[in-house]
């Protein structure tokens, strides 16, 4: 079931971006585009720190994918994580801010993407006759939404807006740490609104980290086949975070207008375990997550 919804997330990711190489802007859904709560302000969750147990228990009977284990311990310095995603509004000031412009914001690799791909704002963002910006989606092209969270950005995006705004992207540890502290029965409210932008750990959209794919401290590839497919780890990956370990690798941007897997529409989280796969630097849509250190 898991890859099946795979399968039907970059079904998706195709027709979206297929629709919006169409000057027309067709809408794949008729149905009206669900209207965007309003996004209370940012405030952040405190954690202390300390070592944490990361990766699945090996004796448990519930289901994990070969890639969560083993389980290990990891420290984490004293951070304060955002309690909710970055909302298109704070994405638009740091457009409006020459966010673009700035190459001290940016990833060296980042940069020299933005410069050759003449990048100057996610990638379904589109202006108006007036200056203003609209989005294009499954429902056509709509007014950007200020409260809704941003979505289909790359690493490198968010990893400079994260800069710019004076903070960074979390490690992979310091995101399943605060996860593993929240419970879907918290959330049961946020599942049920759809496009609510303070879902946190379960909410509609890949969450961006800051840490490479690389396998668990003693991680053992399965024999056979599926240790040849799931056994290789790649270098200059990131991992984006919707409850599950997605893999992302930047070296293959320039086929960004070709794969389209790229930036590609968010689906539901579905599990409370992860997996990894192989994807374009501009995965699923993604967010920033923000991290401050404390004092």
């Amino acid at each position: 079931m898991q890859h099946e919804q795979q399968h039907q997330e970059l079904l998706l990711s195709d027709l979206l971006y297929h629709f919006a190489q169409n000057p027309l802007y067709p809408a794949y859904l008729e149905s009206s585009m669900p209207v965007v709560g309003e996004a209370d302000a940012q405030s952040w969750h405190v954690y202390q720190g300390g070592l944490f147990e990361l990766g699945h228990e090996q004796s448990s009977e519930r289901f994990a994918f070969d890639n969560e284990s083993p389980r290990h311990p990891v420290f984490l310095a004293p951070h304060r994580l955002a309690r909710r995603l970055v909302s298109t509004d704070e994405f638009r000031q740091f457009i409006d801010d020459g966010g673009y412009q700035q190459a001290k914001l940016w990833l060296a690799d980042g940069w020299q993407w933005r410069q050759q791909q003449a990048i100057d704002a996610p990638l379904y963002w589109r202006r108006d006759a007036t200056g203003g910006w609209q989005e294009f989606t499954l429902y056509g092209l709509h007014p950007l939404s200020a409260d809704a969270a941003v979505a289909h950005i790359s690493y490198y995006e968010a990893d400079a807006f994260a800069r710019w705004a004076g903070k960074r992207l979390p490690t992979e540890a310091e995101w399943e740490h605060a996860a593993a502290q929240s419970s879907l029965s918290e959330h049961a409210e946020v599942l049920r609104a759809q496009c609510k932008i303070d879902a946190d750990f379960f909410g509609q959209l890949w969450q961006w980290t800051s840490s490479s794919y690389t396998p668990y401290p003693g991680f053992q590839p399965a024999s056979g086949a599926v240790g040849e497919y799931n056994g290789k780890f790649m270098c200059n990956n990131g991992v984006a975070r919707q409850r599950v370990r997605y893999a992302l690798c930047p070296r293959t941007l320039e086929l960004s207008q070709l794969l389209l897997s790229i930036r590609s529409l968010a689906i539901q989280r579905h599990s409370s375990s992860r997996q990894r796969l192989t994807a374009m630097l501009n995965g699923p849509a993604s967010t920033p997550c923000l991290v401050q250190a404390t004092a």
